[in-house]
């Protein structure tokens, strides 16, 4: 005669069985065909995309649309005229202002960056901009040249002048004037242009 906790043991195999082998199946069925249970699925995907969307980064930031941007540049010596200090901010970009504009990354045209230029010249209704930039890296390299800080850099950073390349700046495409770089380092700026790019 078997004893009773054998027979209970036997019976709840059986029934483990039963659901490993016929419940589970169904069960897993009856899952996939529920459209409760998929509408359920979709909306947990789709607030977890949302969620992951909330989280990554921007996208590269784009121009205003309809504002032209700064695509072109050429060689500091091929731009070569007279400099003139005349900084005057009365909405008009004039040499010695930094202005801030969109200016199109040279090796990716489709993207660019929003960013500080000296204005050191005017070709019509085309500034002649040289690139700002807070660049530690900058410091050794002999296309550019220390500014210091200034209004241009909300974090007060030192800046340089990127030398060997003049931007073409479209008067329509500048964001805001930035500040009057000081006579002094516009000097500085402007010594070098001449001795090393032909300038006047």
């Amino acid at each position: 005669m078997s004893s009773p906790r054998k027979s209970q043991w036997k019976t709840f195999q059986r029934f483990a069985e039963n659901l490993v082998f016929n419940g589970a199946p169904r069960l897993v069925r009856t899952v996939q065909n529920s459209q409760t249970v998929l509408r359920e699925l979709q909306q947990a995907v789709k607030i977890t995309a949302n969620v992951i969307a909330a989280v990554a980064p921007p996208p590269p930031d784009a121009p205003v649309t309809g504002r032209p941007v700064t695509s072109g540049s050429l060689p500091t010596a091929q731009r070569a005229r007279k400099l003139v200090y005349a900084p005057s901010l009365d909405g008009r970009a004039d040499p010695g202002e930094i202005v801030w504009t969109w200016v199109v990354y040279e090796d990716d045209p489709t993207r660019g960056k929003d960013r500080p230029v000296l204005v050191v010249g005017r070709d019509r209704s085309v500034l002649l901009g040289l690139m700002v930039s807070s660049q530690e890296r900058h410091a050794a390299d002999p296309d550019w040249v220390g500014i210091g800080s200034g209004p241009w850099d909300y974090e007060g950073r030192q800046s340089w002048v990127r030398l060997d390349r003049v931007l073409d700046v479209p008067e329509e495409g500048i964001r805001r004037e930035g500040a009057i770089l000081d006579r002094e380092i516009f000097d500085v700026v402007a010594a070098r242009l001449r001795a090393d790019y032909s300038w006047r």
